[in-house]
This record gives C-alpha cells, sequence and structure tokens, in this order.
C-alpha cells in the first residue's frame, strides 16, 4: 500500500473535511445541501430531494425504538459512533467514526475495531434489511508508516474503509456538489 493512495483526498468524489464540525454542519455549508432537523434524525436534502437521513448518537437507537426493534435483542451494549447516515440510494447505513489525531493516544486501538463493531452494527440493523458500512475519516496523523499495518487491516475488513481529510460523498451514495 502507497500511503495517500486509495484514501487520499479526491476531489471530485468528496469533499475536504476538518474534524472540527459534525457531518451534518459540514454537509448544510455545501451548496445545494439542506438540512431539515426532526425527532431523533436529521433529514438530508440536496436540491430539494431528500437523499439521506443522519442520526446522532443516541438518536438512532430512538429510530429503532420507534421503529419496534429494541436493540437489546440484538446487542448488549451500546455504540455509540460519531456519525450515522442512512442513504436511500444505496439503501446503506454508513457508520462513520472521525479520527483526527495530533498526537499518539488510544485511537491507535479503536482503529483496531472496525470487524468487531460492523458485525455488531450489521446485527443491530438486521431487521431493517439494510445494507451496514464502516468509514474512518482520518487526518493526515495516519498516513505516517506506523499506520500501515492497521490500514492494510481495516480495507482488508469487508464493509470497512477509511479516507483521509474528506467526507467520501460519491462514494457513498451522496450528490457532489458541482
Amino acid at each position: 500500500m502507497r500511503l495517500g493512495g486509495t484514501g487520499g483526498a479526491n476531489t471530485k468524489t468528496g469533499l475536504f473535511f476538518e474534524g472540527k464540525v459534525d457531518l451534518v454542519s459540514f454537509l448544510s455549508k455545501q451548496k445545494g445541501y439542506t438540512i431539515k432537523h426532526g425527532g431523533c434524525s436529521i433529514e438530508i436534502c440536496y436540491n430539494g430531494r431528500h437523499v439521506a437521513t443522519s442520526f446522532k448518537k443516541n438518536g438512532l437507537y430512538t429510530y429503532l425504538s420507534e421503529n419496534g426493534i429494541d436493540y437489546e435483542e440484538h446487542i448488549i451494549k451500546k455504540l455509540l459512533p460519531d456519525d450515522v447516515i442512512f442513504v436511500k440510494k444505496n439503501n446503506t447505513f454508513f457508520i462513520m467514526e472521525m479520527k483526527f489525531q495530533k498526537i499518539s493516544g488510544s485511537v491507535d486501538e479503536k482503529l483496531q475495531t472496525c470487524d468487531f463493531k460492523i458485525r455488531q452494527y450489521r446485527k443491530l440493523l438486521s431487521k431493517l434489511r439494510v445494507n451496514v458500512e464502516y468509514v474512518y475519516i482520518l487526518s493526515d496523523w495516519f498516513k505516517k508508516r506506523e499506520y500501515c499495518d492497521v490500514l492494510h487491516y481495516i480495507r482488508s475488513m469487508p464493509g470497512c474503509s477509511y479516507y483521509f481529510n474528506r467526507v467520501p460523498l460519491a462514494e457513498i451514495g451522496l450528490p457532489v456538489p458541482e
């Protein structure tokens, strides 16, 4: 693997993202995108058309409960990701974790948990008959040589991926503003 290769920024399919804001706030500032807050979810529209729904932390569990799903019948402990976005076009829930490091720390081990996490989310969402993908948005910190092995591991896990410094709009099925 070449660091910065397949996970690198590509302005044609994604948008540069700084870890200082959440995904919905970021999208609300992009041309053509509008956001509608309601209950446990946030509706994401592009040029007036509903394209996705976002859930923050416990919002996913509220949504599941409203749809007759008791999470404890599927998993014991709640998982609270940074962002969950359901993209209608491809019937997929994208579990998104933003990791923006400037110094070494516990996030090193967190990157090694994608296989367990995606299995848990797939069990949790199984009654909805949806696809589930687990995506890391990483800062340049993780381009260091010492992360090569864990980045290889993430890519080797079915349904797990990472991107550097960008929201992979096209890859997850969202429109890319002109």
